[in-house]
Parts: structure tokens; C-alpha cells; sequence
């Protein structure tokens, strides 16, 4: 595994407002083709720290092992 190095965080993005118009609705979202959450999948694992960080993160991204895509 490839090891991550730290990057200062972006200002552009910590002063982003959490509750701007351009929040989508749930009933708004499509689920992501296959082939790109196998992508998406292999791209969080070879970032996270260790397999718990992983799945957490595809569980957020809704392309865990168990979700729909």
C-alpha cells in the first residue's frame, strides 16, 4: 500500500457552507453504474488507512460491498 502524504487543507473548500441551495434531494440521486462504483471501490481502498476506514468510507459513498448500486 501506497503511503498518503499530508496536504494542507484547501481554503476554497473549508469555507464551504454546508447548507447552500445546491443541496440534492434523495429522490434526485441515480445509483452509479456498476463499472464506476468497482472504480470508485478500488480508489478509496488503495487511500484508507486500514479495512474499517475503508468500508466506512463505502458505506458513505453508498457503494459498500451489501449496497445497490
Amino acid at each position: 500500500m501506497r503511503a498518503r502524504t499530508e496536504q494542507p487543507p484547501r481554503e476554497d473548500t473549508m469555507a464551504a457552507d454546508p447548507t447552500t441551495a445546491n443541496d440534492i434531494a434523495d429522490e434526485d440521486l441515480e445509483p452509479v453504474a456498476d463499472e464506476t462504483a468497482r472504480q470508485a471501490q478500488r480508489v478509496v481502498a488503495a487511500y484508507a488507512e486500514n479495512a474499517d476506514e475503508c468500508r466506512m468510507l463505502l458505506s458513505m459513498l453508498g457503494i459498500g460491498p451489501g449496497d445497490k448500486h
